[in-house]
C-alpha cells in the first residue's frame, strides 16, 4: 500500500521515464554514464516524437516520419491476412490432389470387378510442404512484427495495424470455402 509522503526507493541506475505533454517519448538526461535510456510507453498515447518501431535505429521523429509508419504498417497488415488466407488456398489445393487406387475384387458370377477407393496423399517431403513451412515461417514473423508495433502503444500505429487488417480480411476472406468434413460420406 503506498501512502502520499512516503518515496520509495529506486535503483539509482534506473532513469524515469518522461513523456511530453502529448504523451511524446523524450530521451531523459545523461545517466551519468554517457548513455541515454528510452523508457517504453505502457499507455495507449498519441504521438510523433521519438517514437522507437521495431528496431533501435527505426526511431519516428517528424509527422511525414509517422505518416510513412503508418502507411507500411498498414501495408504489412494487410500482406499478413493475404498470406493466411493464401496459405489456407495452397494447403486445400494440395490436400485435394487425390488419387486412385484400384484393387481386384472377386465378382459374384466368377468375373474380376476392379474397386476404385480415393486417398487424399501428401507427403512430409513435397515441394509443396517445403512451401507451406516456408511460408508460415514468413506468416509467424509478420504476425510478431505487429504485435510488437501494437506493443508501441501508439495510437496511430495501433489504427494502422487494425484498419490493415481490416481490409486484408475484406479483400481476402471472402475467397475462403466452405468447410467441409471429410469424415461425412453422404454426398
Amino acid at each position: 500500500m503506498s501512502h502520499p509522503h512516503m518515496h520509495h526507493h529506486a535503483d539509482p541506475t534506473m532513469e524515469p521515464g518522461i513523456t511530453d505533454s502529448h504523451g511524446d517519448h523524450m530521451t531523459p538526461p545523461d545517466s551519468g554514464h554517457g548513455e541515454h535510456h528510452m523508457m517504453m510507453q505502457m499507455t495507449f498515447y498519441f504521438g510523433y516524437k521519438n517514437v522507437e518501431l521495431l528496431f533501435a535505429g527505426l526511431v519516428i521523429n517528424t509527422p511525414g516520419e509517422m505518416v510513412g509508419a503508418c502507411i507500411g504498417v498498414f501495408l504489412l497488415a494487410v500482406f499478413y491476412e493475404g498470406l493466411k488466407i493464401g496459405r489456407e488456398v495452397l494447403l486445400r489445393r494440395n490436400q485435394v490432389n487425390v488419387r486412385y487406387n484400384s484393387m481386384p475384387v472377386p465378382g459374384a458370377d466368377g468375373t474380376v470387378l476392379m474397386e476404385t477407393h480415393k486417398t487424399v496423399g501428401q507427403r512430409m517431403l513435397s515441394l509443396a510442404h517445403f512451401l507451406q513451412t516456408f511460408l508460415h515461417i514468413v506468416q509467424v514473423v509478420v504476425s510478431y512484427f505487429l504485435m510488437l508495433v501494437f506493443m508501441t502503444y501508439n495510437g496511430y500505429l495501433c489504427i494502422a495495424v487494425a484498419l490493415g487488417a481490416g481490409l486484408g480480411y475484406f479483400l481476402f476472406s471472402w475467397k475462403k470455402a466452405v468447410v467441409v468434413d471429410i469424415t461425412e460420406h453422404c454426398h
